[in-house]
């Protein structure tokens, strides 16, 4: 167990760490920084299109060519981003994901589909 002055120190890393992925999650949903995120809005609305949990976009069923190339071009640009937030902030990538993905699900259109570390899909 650590001592009390290098736990909260720990703590204090450990949230800002946290705060800053957060507020780069926010930045990536609320500027639209994925180029296709009206296209891919419209898919999620449809239930064409799902979120995951690890912060990455699925099919939800069938789906035309041009539907998995946007999804291609969404998580490629989405990855690039987890990987630069992640050796920024020395954290596994995945992690980075996750985070993204809470942030996905609060802005994401109303009838969006979330499939869970599980397997279960779940409706917005």
């Amino acid at each position: 167990m650590l001592p009390p002055s290098q736990s909260s120190e720990f703590g204090r890393g450990r949230r800002s760490v946290v705060g800053a992925l957060l507020a780069g999650a926010l930045l990536l949903v609320s500027s639209g920084a994925d180029a296709q995120s009206r296209p891919l809005d419209a898919l999620r609305s449809e239930g064409v299109v799902g979120e995951r949990f690890d912060g990455f976009a699925v099919l939800h069923g069938p789906a035309s060519a041009d539907v998995t190339a946007l999804l291609t071009r969404v998580n490629a640009e989405r990855r690039a981003i987890y990987e630069q937030n992640a050796a920024s902030q020395k954290v596994p990538v995945g992690a980075i994901g996750k985070i993204y993905a809470q942030e996905i699900l609060k802005s994401a259109p109303a009838k969006t589909w979330f499939l869970s570390e599980s397997g279960q899909w779940s409706q917005k």
